[in-house]
C-alpha cells in the first residue's frame, strides 16, 4: 500500500473523510440497470445526481467514471444494489474539505474513524512531527476542479473505488510565534491525487474508509 508521506514542516497532508453521506442508503440510490439500459455508468450517475437535486456546483461531470473503471463499477453495483455512483462522488467532494481541515487542525479522532490503520498512522505521524517542531498549518481548500472515479473492484465482498481529485489549495505554515515560514494564502497550488476507498459490502455500516493514497 502506498500512502502519501508529508513534509510536515512545510506542506499539508491530504486526506478524505468519508462520512455517512458516502454510499449511504437514502432512498435515491441507483438500482442495478436492466439489460436494456445500455447507457454508460457515467450517464446513469449523472442522471442520478441531478435527480437528487444536487446544487449546480456539486453536480457530477459526465465523465465521472472513466472507461477503465466502468466494468468495476458495474460489478460493484451488481454486488450492492443500493450503491449510488452520484451519491458517492458527491459525498466525496463535500467531505474532501472537511477531512483536509481535520488534518490541518490535528484532529486525530476524525482520522482514526475514517482511515484504515496504515493511512491513519502516516497522517498522525505527520501531525506529531509538525507539533514537535512547533508548527501550525493555516491552509485553505480553494476549489475542487475535478473528482472522477478511475478504478473500481469487488473482491470477496470487499469493494475498492479509486477517485482522482484535482484541486487548488493555499498552504501556509507558521511557527510557534505565528510567523509565516512557508507558503502564502493568496497563492493557490494545484494538487492532483488519487485516493482509494474501501468498504466491506457485507457490513451494515455504509461508511467507506480511506485505504490508499497516491500522487497524480
Amino acid at each position: 500500500m502506498t500512502v502519501i508521506v508529508v513534509l510536515a514542516m512545510i506542506f499539508a497532508l491530504l486526506a478524505l473523510r468519508l462520512f455517512s453521506v458516502l454510499g449511504r442508503r437514502t432512498g435515491h440510490e441507483q438500482q442495478l440497470p436492466a439489460p436494456a439500459d445500455d447507457r454508460p455508468v457515467a450517464a446513469r450517475a449523472q442522471a442520478g445526481a441531478q435527480a437528487d437535486g444536487a446544487a449546480p456546483g456539486q453536480r457530477v461531470a459526465e465523465n465521472i467514471v472513466s472507461v477503465p473503471a466502468q466494468s468495476g463499477m458495474r460489478a460493484l453495483i451488481a454486488a450492492d444494489r443500493n450503491f449510488d455512483v452520484g451519491q458517492f462522488i458527491g459525498g466525496a467532494r463535500a467531505a474532501y474539505g472537511l477531512i483536509l481541515d481535520a488534518f490541518w487542525k490535528g484532529d486525530r479522532e476524525t482520522l482514526e474513524r475514517y482511515c484504515d490503520s496504515a493511512v491513519r498512522d502516516a497522517f498522525i505521524a505527520a501531525i506529531a512531527e509538525r507539533e514537535a517542531a512547533g508548527l501550525t498549518l493555516d491552509n485553505k481548500l480553494v476549489r475542487i476542479e475535478e473528482a472522477n472515479i478511475i478504478g473500481a473492484s469487488v473482491d470477496n465482498g470487499y469493494a475498492h473505488v479509486a477517485v482522482r481529485f484535482e484541486a487548488d489549495l493555499s498552504a501556509v505554515t507558521r511557527d510557534s510565534q505565528g510567523n509565516v515560514v512557508a507558503g502564502a494564502l493568496d497563492d493557490a497550488v494545484p494538487t492532483v491525487e488519487t485516493w482509494t476507498f474501501g468498504r466491506d459490502l457485507r457490513s451494515a455500516d455504509p461508511n467507506w474508509q480511506l485505504v490508499e493514497t497516491d500522487e497524480g
